[in-house]
């Protein structure tokens, strides 16, 4: 069994940064495909960004895009979000997730096998 832990969210202003952590344990995550999610009160949990076993490729919602960086540490176990000019409309629950599949990318919410158990982020105006 997989367990992940995020950490690293919090309070910051608009423009500011945070980086998020998924720490794993349990097994290697070296051929898991993994994933940053967020979600609102009322809304689904939508994929933030994803990134393949090997960190060779990787995905970004538009919201993400030219702001987020997502990447590995296989050797550390560990997901890391590079979050920079935040917004306050990035305010949500960040999860990370993990796929143990073929270790493709993968931005299907359904495909991803363990997840965590969420670190909040808030974003001020």
């Amino acid at each position: 069994q997989v367990q992940l832990v995020e950490s690293g969210g919090g309070l910051v202003q608009a423009g500011g940064s945070l980086r998020l952590s998924c720490a794993a344990s349990g097994r290697t995550l070296s051929t898991y495909a993994m994933g940053w999610f967020r979600q609102t009160p009322g809304k689904e949990r939508e994929l933030v960004a994803a990134i393949n076993w090997s960190g060779g490729y990787t995905y970004y919602a538009d919201s993400a895009k030219g702001r987020f960086t997502i990447s590995r540490d296989n050797a550390k176990n560990t997901l890391y979000l590079q979050m920079n000019s935040l917004k306050p409309e990035d305010t949500a629950v960040y999860y990370c997730a993990a796929d143990k599949g073929s270790g493709a990318l993968a931005i299907v919410r359904g495909l991803y096998d363990y997840w965590g158990q969420g670190t909040q982020v808030t974003v001020s105006s």
